[in-house]
């Protein structure tokens, strides 16, 4: 019990420290909204009326779940860069000669990222009431909602923090995170509805956890289209409880393996 309580306060000041650097260099928090805000009016205003959603729903609720989802999902690259940039500057070595939990430094990372994403989601929830977006379910699912995105945002951060990990600086880990993320977020059910897709491309859009997130998101919002074609993937008939596998395959392949990298990465 004794080391599981110096984990968690070596992280709680880990993810003070970052927190504080974020206060201290406030243009990360001014990029980190501006860009949701954004899409948020690109899509909406300039793209929204050359779509079609099927069934009763209007494009600013058909959007905002999948800007939530595309959204969570850039912010986890910050997790990377800022390992990296700590690597190259020599502090990741400063904390190895500490008596701190080597797990610490990530999970205080990864915890500070994900605040980043709940100040990114509220602002992104203000700013799609503001274009006509509204919630139709129940609070407890609204929350629920929620929840899912930044459950999900937190498991992409520990993928990206290997990536952190891996290479040699925050640059090549934006180059090398975009070029995955990119393909993930627009191939799928992000900003157009799945039936507009070629076969091989839709396919691969119903499996890709990221359409599960904002399908689960649609429907934990009341975003859902009335009237629109049932999924026929099992992805999307169930996109929570697959969101969720995917949450637990994240974190169980990209935790242990962050920590022991975290141990054996070299400072640069």
């Amino acid at each position: 019990m004794n080391a599981l309580a110096a984990v968690v306060s070596d992280s709680v000041t880990i993810t003070r420290r970052n927190l504080i650097k974020v206060k201290r260099v406030p243009d990360l928090i001014v990029f980190a909204t501006l860009s949701p805000i954004m899409f948020v009016l690109l899509f909406r205003y300039v793209f929204g009326g050359a779509i079609n959603v099927p069934g009763d729903v209007s494009y600013a609720e058909f959007l905002l779940p999948g800007i939530f989802a595309q959204t969570i999902v850039l912010g986890s690259t910050t997790t990377g860069a800022s390992l990296a940039e700590d690597l190259q500057k020599g502090l990741i070595d400063r904390f190895r000669s500490l008596p701190m939990s080597r797990s610490a430094v990530l999970v205080g990372r990864t915890f500070a990222d994900l605040g980043l994403n709940v100040i990114s989601i509220a602002v992104m929830a203000l700013t799609g009431l503001a274009v006509g977006w509204r919630i139709h379910s129940s609070v407890p699912e609204a929350i629920g909602g929620f929840l899912v995105l930044l459950v999900f945002s937190y498991a992409i951060s520990w993928l990206m923090a290997v990536v952190g990990l891996l290479v040699r600086t925050p640059e090549v880990v934006n180059n090398a995170s975009f070029m995955v993320i990119f393909p993930l977020t627009f191939v799928a059910n992000t900003f157009v509805p799945l039936e507009s897709f070629p076969a091989v491309l839709r396919t691969f859009a119903e499996w890709n956890p990221v359409s599960a997130v904002v399908q689960a998101a649609r429907d934990l919002f009341g975003n859902t289209p009335a009237g629109a074609p049932v999924p026929d993937a099992w992805s999307l008939q169930h996109p929570v409880l697959y969101t969720g596998l995917w949450t637990v395959a994240f974190l169980a392949v990209f935790v242990p393996l962050a920590v022991r990298l975290y141990s054996r990465t070299p400072g640069r």
